[in-house]
Parts: structure tokens; C-alpha cells; sequence
């Protein structure tokens, strides 16, 4: 049996970038509060794992590489959506802002995929710009993203961190 070819750092977090905007396009079109659920636990997970990788392989191989204002900025987003996956994960359908608070979790991550997108001054454009190992850090944040997403489903994947949220626990 062959073996998937291995995506470029870059192309493996637009994988996941145009997974989860898939997933958000199902939410919300879904009937039901099962349905919605599941989607929307997929949708935490999915993210959850994508900010690890990102913040723990990804963004440390870009400093000093791009524009540290860029890179801060991405940080505090990922804060900003772990809040909001923190409350959803914690609540159901039922819950009265449920919906609304997918919807602006759905528009805070395509901000935030936008800005590392964007063609010429983006921080994937920037990062390829500095001549970043883009296979060996597909390579590190693949191996990393199967063993978190194995640990997410034996519910081994603790609470993520909010470093640019001082004081402020997600637990």
C-alpha cells in the first residue's frame, strides 16, 4: 500500500484551515442539536489540535522570520478562539448563545486564516520568504498532530494554554 505523500508545513495547516472551514459550512447548515454537537466538537478538536502544532512547532520556527507584530497578532487570536472553544465544550445546544458563540468563533478563524494566508505579506508568504525547512516542519507538526489527536481521543489532551492571557485560566 503507498503512502500518502508528506504536505509542507504550509500545506498541512491549509489542510486543516480549509477542513475546519468545511466543518463550520456543515454547523451551519445542520437540523438538530445532535447533529450541531457533534459538529461543533469536532470543530473544538480540530482547532484545539491545529493551535498546538501551530504555537508549539510553527510559530517558534517563524521567529525572527516574520514580522513579530504579525506573530504576536496570531497569538492573542488563538487566545481569543480558545476562550470561545473553552465555552462551547463546556455547554451544549441548548445553551442560549451556543450558536452565536460558533458563528463567532467560525468569523475569528477566518480572520485569523486570512491573515496568515494573504498572498505577499501573510505569515505563510513571509515564512517561505525566509527560507524555512517548510518539509521538515510538516514532518515534526504531522508526527505531532497524530499523537494529539490519539491523546484528544482517550481524552488525554489537556486544557490549552492562553500565554497572552495573564491571570486568566480556561479550565
Amino acid at each position: 500500500m503507498a503512502t500518502a505523500p508528506q504536505l509542507d508545513a504550509v500545506a498541512l495547516l491549509k489542510a486543516d484551515h480549509r477542513k475546519v472551514e468545511d466543518l463550520f459550512a456543515k454547523f451551519e447548515a445542520a437540523n438538530g442539536d445532535g447533529r450541531k454537537q457533534a459538529l461543533a466538537e469536532q470543530i473544538c478538536m480540530e482547532l484545539t489540535i491545529h493551535t498546538k502544532i501551530e504555537e508549539d512547532i510553527f510559530y517558534p520556527a517563524c521567529e525572527g522570520k516574520v514580522e513579530e507584530a504579525l506573530l504576536n497578532e496570531a497569538y492573542v487570536e488563538h487566545d481569543g478562539a480558545k476562550v470561545l472553544i473553552a465555552e462551547i465544550e463546556a455547554g451544549g445546544p441548548d445553551d442560549k448563545f451556543y450558536d452565536a458563540k460558533v458563528k463567532v468563533l467560525s468569523e475569528e478563524i477566518e480572520h485569523h486564516v486570512a491573515e496568515e494566508e494573504k498572498r505577499v505579506e501573510g505569515m505563510f508568504a513571509q515564512a517561505r520568504k525566509a527560507g524555512l525547512d517548510m518539509d521538515k516542519l510538516g514532518q515534526q507538526m504531522a508526527d505531532e498532530k497524530a499523537r494529539l489527536l490519539a491523546a484528544y481521543k482517550s481524552g488525554g489532551t489537556p486544557r490549552p494554554e492562553a500565554p497572552t492571557l495573564q491571570g486568566t485560566s480556561l479550565a
